[in-house]
């Protein structure tokens, strides 16, 4: 385990990072003109997915290129204690972003909205919350209370929603269409996060854990955030990635076949641009 006290600066430095990536408004994100955009699914705690993704990267030799990772704690990695490990994503992340700190990009989800907000994700009498702080104090003993907490900072700085230049929308889900009416690209941008946002029925939930991939929803999420295509994650796909509608594209790097997908912002792009780069780790 990294000692606590670096693994403190690192996850503050990437906190202030995070909240100063240029292009940002709020929790939105406008990705520079000319970037690649290399884009990852889900990933919970896959330290192993996780290094083929950078692997993929390469981002040291590519100056363009940015990673755009989401979903990175609860998973079924445990310590012989039970705890889950996916705390040690988190610290990859966060280093990872303090090093290429204008290219490194965190889409908030679901699990980190719930971990963050202390709102209950499981399934049967297994509370993933509490998996992942127990995973925490077992590796860091007397300072998981300190460490703890910066994580809850980190999950606060991070995204909700990035744009590119060729308007591809990339963000953990969509609101339902019930939701989507309190949904807008102002309350994204905006500074200040409320708590009715970050509860049921509010922008943010809605956003992170909705499930209607309809094509009519989600032509009406992209009416809403100026763009025209979707890549999002969220929904387990056996194949690495789902292709739910025309204009959406699912990507999902837990297990194995793990799925990422590489496009350029400068040039226009179609739904079959976007499938055709699809790759595999």
């Amino acid at each position: 385990m990294p000692d606590p006290k670096k693994l403190l600066i690192t996850l503050r430095q990437a906190v202030h990072a995070f909240r100063s990536t240029p292009g940002r408004a709020g929790r939105f994100v406008q990705l520079p003109d000319d970037a690649e955009v290399l884009v990852g699914g889900d990933m919970h705690g896959s330290v192993e997915n996780f290094r083929l993704l950078l692997k993929v990267a390469n981002l040291g030799q590519h100056p363009r290129r940015h990673l755009v990772l989401q979903e990175v704690v609860h998973g079924p990695f445990r310590y012989p204690g039970g705890g889950d490990k996916s705390h040690q994503l988190l610290d990859l992340v966060a280093a990872l972003k303090c090093q290429y700190p204008s290219r490194v990009h965190f889409l908030l989800g679901n699990h980190e909205l719930a971990q963050w907000q202390n709102q209950r994700i499981g399934k049967g009498d297994v509370d993933q919350n509490d998996l992942f702080r127990a995973g925490v104090d077992e590796a860091h003993g007397p300072a998981a209370n300190e460490v703890y907490e910066t994580y809850l900072l980190l999950f606060a700085a991070s995204n909700a929603v990035l744009r590119t230049a060729n308007r591809v929308i990339l963000s953990h889900s969509l609101p339902t269409p019930r939701r989507l009416e309190n949904f807008s690209l102002e309350k994204v941008k905006r500074e200040e996060l409320y708590d009715e946002d970050v509860r049921l029925g509010g922008w943010l939930h809605s956003l992170v854990w909705g499930r209607d991939t309809s094509e009519a929803n989600v032509a009406a999420y992209l009416d809403k955030l100026d763009g025209t295509l979707l890549i999002s994650g969220h929904i387990p796909a056996e194949q690495g990635f789902a292709i739910p509608n025309e204009r959406q594209l699912i990507l999902d790097s837990l297990g194995t076949p793990a799925c990422y997908c590489l496009f350029p912002s400068d040039t226009a792009l179609t739904h079959g641009d976007l499938v055709a780069r699809i790759g595999m780790l």
